[in-house]
């Protein structure tokens, strides 16, 4: 198989991992407080040394023993846009949408009996009933919201909630208004380094192996929300779907380089024979 046919058959394999990413996209246009994904491509034209050290790798080698050579595309990167969606007014308080661009919501999450920290911009919460008539702050998937002293809990049988903008939750019973509890935001310092969880969540990785420290990934800050009101998605429709006929057209394209060479290698086969 000639370079060019290989460089082909790798930038396709890229090009359909971006062309699900951009569906993945559409398909989240309408959901609460998510945030498109963007892939940044880079080039395998490089040479990699002293990769293999064994003299038996020489025989046969195009290149010198110990360099490899990388041809095509490769999906460098898939980074998360945290700018701010359109805001929806709902008029209900337990709505509440993050005023600033790259603040995130803290929630607790269990996943086969471990439980981590992880991170969102969808604010449409819930109150879940516990023990002692008790009621408990959550996502519309039942984990914890956190606040500043771990997950909000409080009585229940009160008259009115109410979110304010600097985050604090209150209760009204009666002629009583009482504070509940407070949300805490984080700012994502470096926002490509967070992961994608699933259910609109977000989480740290491993940052020893990256060599960053918590502080500057992940920074608590003053909360600004608006309750009654929730973040819509932030994809922009017509730039996923330019992006998208634009990749099909690059993928038909090296399919038809692919197609191309093979047909010129037959006749070649024709012509020695």
């Amino acid at each position: 198989m000639s370079r060019t046919m290989i460089q082909a058959a790798v930038t396709m394999n890229q090009l359909q991992q971006k062309m699900d990413l951009i569906g993945n996209n559409l398909a989240n246009s309408q959901t609460t407080g998510y945030k498109a994904r963007n892939a940044d491509f880079s080039s395998l034209l490089f040479q990699q040394i002293n990769n293999m050290t064994d003299p038996a790798n020489a025989q046969g080698r195009l290149t010198p023993d110990g360099v490899r050579v990388g041809s095509g595309a490769k999906l460098g990167s898939i980074n998360v846009d945290l700018s701010l969606g359109t805001l929806k007014e709902t008029g209900r308080a337990l709505d509440v949408a993050l005023m600033q661009p790259n603040h995130l919501f803290q929630i607790s999450v269990t996943e086969n009996n471990m439980t981590e920290t992880r991170y969102t911009r969808d604010g449409s919460f819930y109150l879940s009933p516990l023990a002692n008539n008790q009621v408990m702050l959550t996502t519309k998937d039942g984990d914890p919201v956190l606040g500043v002293n771990g997950p909000i809990t409080f009585a229940d049988g009160f008259n009115d909630l109410q979110v304010a903008e600097n985050g604090q939750v209150t209760v009204r019973r009666g002629t009583n208004t009482e504070v509940v509890g407070q949300l805490t935001v984080v700012e994502a310092v470096r926002p490509r380094l967070l992961e994608a969880t699933g259910n609109n969540n977000f989480r740290l990785p491993n940052l020893a192996e990256l060599g960053f420290n918590q502080a500057e990934v992940i920074q608590g800050v003053p909360a600004s929300v608006k309750s009654g009101t929730l973040e819509m998605s932030n994809v922009n429709l017509a730039k996923e779907l330019t992006d998208l006929i634009t990749s099909q057209r690059t993928y038909q394209f090296n399919a038809r380089t692919i197609s191309m060479g093979d047909q010129m290698i037959g006749l070649v086969n024709q012509l020695r024979s």
